[in-house]
């Protein structure tokens, strides 16, 4: 059998990681600026981390959801105080889309509405109501189309306004930061506007923290630049730190209802004890601190490159926007200067590294960067 060929691959095999450095199989260094999208939050291998984790599989890596598992309920009471969320609850899952597909469906559930809100260039992912969410209709397939989601323009309060005003819409589901749209920001005016707008029509306030989130921005959220409080939360990527897990944080205004949400492996012990590892290293290590500081350094020394049309960003979510094609720049910064980024589109580099990124990595990658101008 062969892997089905869903992706265009660079020919390297990473083999090690310590940091925000990796390693392929011939030994060769790279200084890993994208950290697998935005997935590593506290570095690689972290010995905390793979500690945490070796001594849990080592007593129980799975039990079923039928009996109390408390490291779910200190994963909970703990994300409940990092992230300023204390009063909401938690329900555990494996996946970003997954996420999402609990959010929009607790929504429904709550209101009984069917039309949801999204914006141009979100992308909320790949499976049923999250990929018809995504503005991308070349990975909405027939069966997704469902004619269930409107896409408003980012930060155009009127549309939105008007579009809400009719009653009828579930929830408005918007990232923090968008990540795969290019690093666009929603303004703050927007999001509080937003947020009203939602409270005035009985709509669903869904942030999709799942790239944005987690410190990656220099907060804990990225909408708590806006001050605003949605009714739902979706976090997945920097939560496990490569290890597959997601959360819903959810309003006290929602209700539980036993049968309504479920899954297999979600909040596995393993699970668990990665996410328990990741909010010790990012409090222990002031990691959010850190993304801000280094992140504030970055947008500042590359927003000196003539090259740069456009550099976007907070804390360590950085989009770096050029007239051409970023394709062959990309290729050069891997195979020249064995530095991985990531893109959006055609024309945008993305920088999603470790939060952990040192500030005399991101002088390295300055340095290496310039070289490929």
């Amino acid at each position: 059998m062969k892997l089905f060929d869903v992706y265009p691959l660079y020919n390297i095999n990473i083999v090690k990681g310590d940091g925000c450095k990796v390693w392929d199989e011939n030994g060769t260094e790279y200084l890993d600026l994208y950290g697998g999208h935005a997935v590593i939050s506290i570095g690689h291998a972290h010995p905390h981390y793979t500690a945490m984790i070796s001594n849990q599989v080592a007593k129980l890596g799975f039990y079923s959801n039928s009996v109390i598992n408390k490291l779910q309920q200190e994963v909970a009471e703990r994300l409940g105080k990092i992230s300023g969320y204390e009063d909401y609850s938690l329900f555990l899952i494996n996946s970003g889309a997954e996420a999402n597909e609990n959010a929009l469906k607790l929504a429904s559930f709550y209101n009984g509405r069917t039309k949801i809100v999204s914006f141009n260039k979100a992308f909320h992912g790949r499976t049923s109501l999250a990929v018809e969410a995504t503005h991308n209709p070349s990975i909405i397939a027939p069966i997704n189309n469902n004619g269930h989601v409107t896409y408003l323009p980012l930060n155009d309060i009127e549309a939105m306004k008007q579009e809400l005003s009719k009653g009828d819409t579930c929830a408005v589901i918007i990232e923090g930061i968008q990540g795969v749209g290019g690093i666009k920001i929603p303004t703050t005016e927007f999001m509080q506007e937003l947020r009203k707008a939602c409270s005035e029509t009985g709509t669903i306030l869904i942030l999709d923290e799942i790239q944005s989130g987690y410190g990656r921005s220099g907060k804990f959220f990225a909408h708590q630049y806006n001050d605003i409080k949605p009714d739902i939360i979706t976090v997945a990527k920097g939560i496990g730190n490569g290890f597959p897990m997601a959360g819903v944080l959810i309003s006290p205004m929602f209700k539980p209802v036993y049968g309504q949400l479920g899954t297999t492996f979600g909040g596995n012990h393993l699970a668990c004890s990665a996410a328990l590892a990741v909010m010790d290293v990012i409090e222990q290590e002031n990691l959010v601190e850190n993304a801000k500081a280094v992140g504030d350094y970055l947008l500042e020394e590359l927003k000196k490159f003539p090259q740069i049309k456009e550099v976007r960003g907070r804390g360590l979510m950085i989009g770096l926007e050029f007239e051409e094609p970023i394709k062959e720049l990309r290729s050069r910064l891997i195979y020249d200067e064995h530095v991985f980024t990531g893109a959006s589109g055609t024309n945008v580099l993305r920088l999603l590294p470790p939060l952990c990124l040192s500030m005399e990595e991101a002088k390295e990658f300055l340095a290496r960067f310039k070289k490929v101008l």
